[in-house]
């Protein structure tokens, strides 16, 4: 069990400002890489309880049409950022595609914010209950500045300059702009849908039910999805600390899996034969209304 916590250690004696990229390719992409993977998907669906987020969502026809395609290259292209660093060339390659994607429509800073603050905020919030271990002050810390500077890279302004003052934005942004309207329910419907495809047709209920079952009542509210049996939430949550429980007995993990999706159902094999600038959206269809375009200078 020793071996289990070696990296631990090293994390422990790396300094969470100057080491942030190297502790969270550690963190992310070694010691939980399947918890990230999870509680990422969760971070983006929270973000569509937010109106104006939702609503954009919504008129590109993007979650209707390519779910799966938008899925998979958003996770793909924050994952190529991670592996290789956002100054390598790679990652400079993978952000430009980020901005250029965005830089299309009229996304607000504090929408851009908010999403940047579930980044750091929501993988965090998960492992406190359902990791195989509690996470290191410093992989917090490397969180918080490493997506910092992924922020600043992608033009996004007056970025907090403190966890806890970053961790407050979310909190309060989030008081005042999840509310219900037809465009969430619209893009939360469609996300539903996206994780029940993963599974057998005969399982599509149950996951459909278990989705609810982990949502919180904010978020049930901004979705105005029925909120599931409390024994759904309570299974679920069951299930997710026994698998913490059994991962804790592992050897430790050797190889990363950031930047990795051999079984992308977009791109198979990924990353052989392709490049960060092979992923992203289309150009907006024709038919998007002016306002959530971005006016040039």
């Amino acid at each position: 069990m020793s071996r289990r916590y070696d990296r631990l250690q090293h994390i422990a004696s790396l300094d969470p400002v100057r080491d942030h990229l190297e502790i969270y390719q550690l963190s992310a992409g070694l010691e939980f890489p399947w918890d990230y993977t999870r509680a990422l998907e969760f971070a983006l669906f929270r973000t569509y309880c937010v109106p104006s987020i939702s609503a954009l969502l919504a008129a590109t026809g993007e979650f209707e049409k390519r779910p799966q395609k938008r899925y998979d290259d958003t996770a793909l292209l924050m994952a190529e950022i991670a592996a290789h660093g956002y100054d390598s060339p790679r990652g400079r390659e993978a952000l430009k595609v980020v901005n250029r994607a965005h830089g299309r429509y009229a996304i607000s800073n504090d929408d851009m914010l908010y999403v940047l603050s579930t980044f750091v905020y929501d993988p965090i919030d998960w492992l406190a209950r359902f990791g195989w271990r509690p996470l290191h002050l410093h992989e917090k810390l490397a969180a918080f500045h490493y997506y910092g500077e992924v922020g600043r890279r992608m033009g996004i302004r007056s970025v907090p300059l403190s966890y806890k003052e970053f961790a407050a934005f979310k909190r309060d942004y989030e008081a005042s702009s999840f509310v219900y309207s037809e465009t969430n329910r619209k893009v939360g419907e469609y996300t539903v849908g996206l994780f029940a495809a993963w599974f057998p047709g005969f399982l599509h209920p149950a996951v459909r039910l278990g989705v609810r079952g982990m949502l919180d009542e904010p978020m049930l509210r901004a979705f105005g999805f029925p909120p599931a049996p409390t024994w759904v939430g309570a299974m679920a949550s069951a299930s997710l600390r026994a698998r913490a429980a059994a991962v804790r007995l592992l050897p430790p993990r050797r190889t990363s899996v950031l930047g990795v999706a051999k079984h992308s159902r977009t791109y198979p094999g990924y990353p052989e034969g392709y490049r960060p600038s092979d992923l992203g959206a289309p150009e907006p269809p024709p038919d998007l209304p002016a306002e959530h375009l971005r006016r040039s200078a």
